[in-house]
């Protein structure tokens, strides 16, 4: 197994270094002395490791010493970050001073202690010792720099496929063939975008409009071009230019000399172009193709099409909307399956295998590479062991050769930035088929520091945002639901194969039949329900830095406390902790003794009612999930957690502490939801100045919201469901209200039953940000406000089941940035402005999207 991420496990750690000496704490100068050793030894291998990714494959040498300068840059992490740990304690200390750190002065005016800065020390030390030891080695490798992180193999296409060859298609094919024979709009190049996973067929797709004689009469000149690699003006033009002029050579030629060439050869003729297999995007370079494409007369009677895995690419290239390939059908996928498996009408003589063969085509998830790769495995193998070995195996454990699905899957995985790999590894960790929640993967990997460090006015959480809007846009991950704060996504099931077979050093699922784990294995998955006892291979591991532990509440009570007892005693590097549905009754103590832990879920341990002593302790938390559990109260010691950055509670009490001021300053998220009896939000609301999501939900008892969040000026989104009691009437009561200024983007009122009126306080200061409003099944709201047309800024309105709303507000003309109006369920709504016979029809007109649903 190659070793993967070390690049951007030293870009990290390097990061720590130099922030670390800049920002947390003065340094005694022995333990300066050896950062800086530390730093410039990571430095100077970091410049070569991407030339060691690329050799490992054909050095075993290599790949081994890479294995142990990753655990090696692991164990320097987990030092720099005792750093950090050490200040946070100093810090909670000078908050919270008590008889035993009187004589704690501001961190930054003093140095570490003496034992601390020597234990230190000789942590450095040792790892500086170890990097030494293997220098002479490494060195010997005579490895070199490389600046592209991408580790990307050229390959090549034709345009010639057998149409006998192609299964399922056919749909397909037409309704591409449809949209080269459709006159072009455009004023630009005619770009038909073909978008899909790795495997799905796109060039196949291609090659069959391609060939049909259809778009051969249509189109006399033809030209098919494999992007593939780097996408350079010079090479495509000349491989236009040869295919256009069988056997012309333009060795030596200027762009322009290029483009003159093109000119003489294309003008006033109709062209298909195919570029298969596009990558770039960089919108530059596909602006200056363009224009140079652009200089051909008669340019626009002719087509493109491009083949893509990134719908970045798909919309940078095109302003149409790209053709989406789906999944084959099962039926299509079986009768694929068997013409390679299998010589013709073989299949007939052996009905044993073909029921294990259905099995298998369903493990391929439609996608027809996978399909004909396991096909070709069992050809000419009529052993049924060897066809239920196919069928029990993961796809990415199979021998396969260049041109099969897992190495066709790498070349997405190869494409990404080393940041994003890592990530996209990292959701391997979960099982196949998992709904992945977009909000809790952020935490998961801003635990794990997979995140680079935010630029600018940006938040942890938006590069995680970006990061998975990267993999969205790339098709390696694939959006359930939008639920407007979070989004819901799956990935494919080859997808999450490719995940597996780069992240074996890493991430291990852990079961009732797990007999070997690799003692430096960083991430824990625990999921099998007949898990009786710790595994005993477990117990000699140290290092790991995520435990997850799905279906505990059916597991044994005893079997889960061993489980957390290891977690706590063994894993003091541990960075995340999942307990969701948990049986216990309590945490251990000991828990704060994990210095390290920053995301701590417990979600849906009901039986638990109160928190430990020690819970101070986990200065580190930056994500804390106590929903649906049986709190009776939240305790001082979670105000102590300064580094928090997402908070939900579910307590069973009337009212929440006081928030003090100097507490949460870090909060970015708040939620509270099933806290049936809370009455009202906490005092100190004002303290929280970061806050920019607070969500409120299934609050029954809550009436009102205090006028304090008129101080929290960083709100972005607040989110109301299902608070039946709620009235959010808040007016302008102060001449200072007039002036506010908020930075709301979204509101959305779910079920709030009491509802009659809008909160007038939060919206008019947000009325040059509000971009989404959405009210649902709120039946006592009868009118809107006749100031809601003040949101200048709204794009998106959204009312569903206000039976007893009548009328929009007047002066909705003045809407002019509103895109989107879905009126759902408000039958004098539905009437008044529908489109053919609504006497208000003409008011609403304007809007660009309106969805009406009586």
């Amino acid at each position: 197994m190659a070793e993967k991420f070390l690049f951007n496990i030293a870009e990290r750690v390097v990061d720590k270094i130099v922030r670390l000496t800049v920002e947390e704490v003065r340094l005694a100068f022995n333990v300066k002395t050896d950062l800086k050793k530390l730093e410039d030894t990571m430095i100077s291998i970091k410049a070569v490791l991407l030339d060691a990714e690329r050799q490992q494959h054909q050095n075993e040498k290599l790949r081994l010493c890479m294995g142990k300068l990753r655990d090696i840059f692991y164990d320097a992490e987990d030092v720099i970050d005792d750093f950090k740990c050490e200040a946070l304690r100093k810090q909670d200390g000078i908050n919270h001073p008590d008889i035993k750190n009187l004589k704690v002065r501001v961190l930054g005016s003093c140095c570490l202690s003496f034992s601390f800065s020597l234990k230190m020390s000789h942590k450095i030390k040792d790892i500086n010792g170890r990097l030494g030891e293997l220098a002479t080695e490494w060195k010997s490798f005579d490895l070199r720099q490389y600046s592209d992180n991408r580790h990307v193999f050229p390959r090549e296409t034709i345009s010639f496929v057998h149409s006998s060859d192609v299964i399922g298609r056919d749909e397909d094919k037409e309704n591409i063939i449809s949209m080269l024979m459709k006159p072009s709009e455009d004023q630009n190049v005619p770009v038909i975008p073909i978008v899909g996973l790795g495997g799905l067929g796109k060039t196949t797709l291609a090659q069959l409009a391609f060939n049909d004689d259809r778009v051969t009469s249509l189109f006399p000149l033809k030209i098919w071009i494999c992007v593939s690699e780097e996408f350079d003006h010079s090479r495509l033009l000349k491989l236009i230019i040869q295919s256009v002029n069988k056997g012309e050579r333009c060795d030596g030629s200027t762009l322009d000399a290029l483009q003159a060439r093109l000119r003489s050869l294309l003008n006033d003729k109709k062209f298909l172009l195919v570029l298969d297999d596009a990558w770039n995007e960089n919108k530059a370079k596909w602006v200056e193709l363009r224009n140079l494409l652009r200089s051909i007369d008669g340019l626009r009677q002719s087509k493109i099409i491009v083949t893509t895995r990134s719908l970045k690419v798909a919309s940078i290239m095109s302003s149409i909307r790209p053709y989406e390939l789906k999944g084959l059908p099962l039926e299509d996928c079986l009768t694929l399956f068997t013409k390679w498996a299998f010589n013709d009408g073989d299949e007939r003589h052996y009905p044993n295998l073909i029921r294990i063969g259905e099995e298998i085509v369903k493990k391929c998830k439609g996608v027809p590479l996978a399909v004909r790769t396991l096909g070709s495995l069992l050809f000419q193998k009529t052993d049924e062991s060897d066809w239920i070995y196919i069928r029990e195996s993961e796809i990415w454990r199979l021998e396969q050769h260049e041109n099969d699905i897992l190495p066709v899957m790498k070349l997405s995985y190869n494409h990404l930035p080393s940041h994003l790999q890592r990530c996209l590894a990292f959701l391997s960790l979960y099982k196949k088929d998992e709904i992945y929640y977009s909000d809790r993967v952020i935490c998961l990997w801003m635990a794990n520091g997979l995140l680079e460090h935010p630029k600018q006015n940006l938040e942890w959480e938006d590069v995680g945002k970006r990061y998975l809007n990267e993999l969205l846009s790339r098709c390696l991950i694939q959006m359930e639901q939008d639920f407007w704060l979070y989004f819901t996504f799956k990935m494919h099931d080859l997808v999450h194969d490719l995940a597996l077979d780069v992240s074996q050093k890493e991430c291990k699922t852990v079961n009732s039949e797990t007999e070997t784990v690799d003692e430096n294995v960083r991430h824990l998955l625990f999921c099998d329900e007949k898990l009786v006892g710790v595994p005993r291979v477990l117990e000699e591991m140290k290092n790991v830095r995520t435990v997850i532990i799905q279906d505990a509440s059916k597991e044994t009570k005893t079997t889960h406390e061993s489980l957390i007892n290891l977690c706590l005693s063994n894993f003091k590097y541990l960075r995340a902790l999942e307990l969701r549905n948990s049986p216990l009754m309590a945490l251990p103590n000991s828990i704060g003794t994990l210095k390290h832990l920053r995301d701590l879920d417990l979600v849906g341990c009901r039986s638990l009612r109160e928190l430990p002593r020690s819970f101070d302790k986990l200065r580190s938390l930056q994500s804390l999930n106590l929903g649906d559990t049986g709190l009776k109260q939240l305790p001082d010691s979670v105000q102590r957690l300064i580094e928090l950055r997402h908070l939900e509670i579910t307590i069973n009490a009337t009212h929440l502490k006081e928030i003090r001021a100097g507490c949460w300053t870090s909060l970015q998220y708040l939620e509270l939801r099933c806290c049936m009896e809370l009455e009202c939000l906490p005092e100190g609301m004002q303290y929280l100045k970061s806050l920019r999501t607070l969500v409120l939900k299934h609050c029954d008892s809550l009436v009102s919201l205090p006028r304090s969040l008129k101080f929290l000026t960083k709100l972005e989104h607040l989110y109301i469901k299902f608070c039946s009691s709620m009235n959010l009437k808040m007016e302008l009561e102060e001449e200072e209200d007039k002036d506010l200024q908020l930075s709301l983007k979204t509101l959305s009122l779910f079920g709030s039953h009491a509802l009659r009126d809008l909160p007038r306080l939060l919206l008019q200061g947000s009325s040059s940000t509000l971009q989404q409003l959405r009210i649902a099944f709120c039946p006592d709201l009868s009118v809107l406000p006749a100031w809601l047309p003040n949101l200048t800024s709204l794009q998106k309105l959204e009312i569903k089941g206000c039976f007893n709303l009548w009328d929009l507000p007047e002066g909705i003309d003045r809407f002019t940035n509103l895109r989107e109006l879905t009126i759902d369920g408000c039958p004098e709504l539905c009437k008044r402005y529908r489109e053919y016979g609504g006497e208000d029809w003409h008011e609403i007109s304007h809007i660009q999207k309106v969805d009406i649903y009586e």
